[in-house]
């Protein structure tokens, strides 16, 4: 029998230790090849989206001219992950940024890759549209049938759990912009409910085709004018956009590091519409949010920070503001804090989410939450805005809070949340060592040249006990 919506079960509450953290984090962004670099332009209020023919020439009056785009896409040490020269001729450079982010997220942790083999560690991948897929599987035909394994939207997932010997789930996941989120939910659950010690938890989109922009644009979800203005009441669309992120999930006692703890994560779907598959729901928005702060026993007004959703665009940012505002805002006594890292670096689409997360982690590191750019006059249709229930942080503002929510909704109605708190464990002495002793730094390469970016990266950084 289905349980009422007033009378929803409360999530039993972890033993201490059993918690989910997530401890480690890597990714690359629009003109940031790491999250040092992504956190440097978040609070450089830097815009990441660039014109440019990186990708295909800008000859198209309806192909937006600008978008957020990844360096050094082409380059990959097949033999580093084991790959067949041949295989890494047709693999989807999707899979080939996911292993590299991988590796780093895991080695972030704390923790070598080589001892996850034979682990009960989950991989869940968030993606959607393969740009590749094109060339590889019709455009040119593979005798030997290793595009299959290369572009298979499977072996995202497959490929990571092959490589490191890993006897967990393993998956993709396809929600459209909601994939990522969908992912982390996947995983939670999945460690929470025993399934799983430890999870990979990813998601990846590339802009390679330009046809696939074309079609968004007609499809009127595309800024006209290359700018993602969420929130604002000039908004008329979003600037599409490239990145892969990877975060390592682990039980707290397991983890050497927690970036943060994820308390709670829950789904659900629109379902039928009378205006349309992509019409959002307001109405499944608000149930979403309300069940999830319902289960995990934590009233909504404790939440100090909503990264949203916030795509930019005239229906989507209403209703879910609308919806936000009827959540978080009755009975608070000082606005929500709400920003969308998508007007820094553009809608990254299936992988959004962990951008947001990503953004949220850096705010929690470092005590401020970065500027939502494009931000000046608030829209008129949100009353919560108007009446200052809702404050978009448009300047960097210092923060020291500790319960952050993460939207994340895909253009057919699948809808995300995921509730996280703050390490309330802060840096002994601030990160500095304690002593005198000398710390030896041990660094290597392929290369000369490999070896100095290490070596140069490492002294640009303060002094951090954690790391030597």
């Amino acid at each position: 029998m289905p349980v009422p919506t007033d009378a929803r079960p409360r999530l039993s509450q972890l033993p201490l230790g059993e918690e989910v953290v997530i401890s480690g984090i890597s990714g690359c962004f629009p003109e940031s090849e790491n999250v040092y670099q992504f956190r440097d332009n978040l609070i450089d209020s830097v815009n990441m989206t660039t014109i440019d023919d990186r990708r295909w020439k800008l000859d198209h009056p309806e192909i937006p001219s600008r978008s957020g785009k990844l360096y050094n896409i082409v380059k990959f040490d097949a033999s580093f992950f084991g790959v067949h020269y041949k295989q890494a001729q047709v693999m989807d450079p999707q899979c080939r940024l996911l292993l590299e982010r991988t590796y780093e997220a895991v080695v972030d942790a704390g923790v070598n890759p080589q001892l996850l083999k034979g682990q009960n560690t989950g991989v869940f991948i968030g993606a959607s549209f393969s740009e590749s897929e094109r060339i590889l599987f019709y455009d040119k035909l593979q005798t030997s049938g290793l595009s299959l394994t290369g572009c298979s939207r499977a072996m995202l997932a497959n490929r990571l759990s092959y490589w490191l010997g890993t006897h967990g789930p393993s998956y993709m996941l396809d929600s459209a912009c909601s994939s990522s989120l969908y992912a982390v939910e996947h995983a939670y659950r999945a460690i929470r409910d025993g399934y799983c010690d430890s999870a990979i938890v990813g998601g990846s989109n590339l802009c390679l085709h330009p046809y696939i922009t074309l079609l968004f644009s007609r499809l009127g979800v595309l800024s006209r004018d290359g700018v993602c203005r969420p929130f604002d009441r000039d908004a008329n669309g979003y600037v599409r956009s490239e990145a892969v992120c990877v975060m390592f999930l682990q039980k707290a006692q397991d983890a050497k590091r927690v970036y943060a703890k994820v308390l709670h994560a829950k789904t659900n779907s629109d379902g039928y519409k009378d205006k349309g598959i992509t019409y959002p729901s307001r109405e499944r928005q608000t149930q979403l949010m309300e069940q999830l702060y319902e289960e995990i026993g934590i009233k909504p007004t404790s939440v100090d920070y909503l990264e949203a959703h916030g795509t930019g665009t005239r229906v989507g940012d209403c209703e879910e503001l609308n919806a936000v505002d009827q959540v978080f805002c009755k009975g608070r006594k000082t606005p929500l804090l709400i920003g969308s890292v998508k007007s820094n670096m553009g809608h990254a689409e299936p992988v959004s989410g962990l951008c947001s997360i990503t953004k949220v982690a850096i705010a929690m590191e470092n005590g401020v939450i970065p500027a939502n750019l494009n931000f000046s006059s608030p829209r008129e249709d949100v009353e919560g805005m108007i009446m200052g229930r809702l404050k978009v942080v448009s300047e960097n503002l210092p923060w020291k809070g500790s319960l952050v929510g993460v939207n994340s909704f895909g253009f057919g109605g699948s809808n995300a949340h995921v509730l996280l708190e703050k390490n309330g464990k802060g840096k002994v002495n601030g990160g500095a060592p304690t002593d005198l002793i000398p710390r030896l730094v041990v660094a290597s390469g392929r290369t000369e040249e490999a070896v100095n970016v290490i070596l140069k990266d490492f002294e640009s950084r303060p002094v951090d006990a954690e790391y030597v």
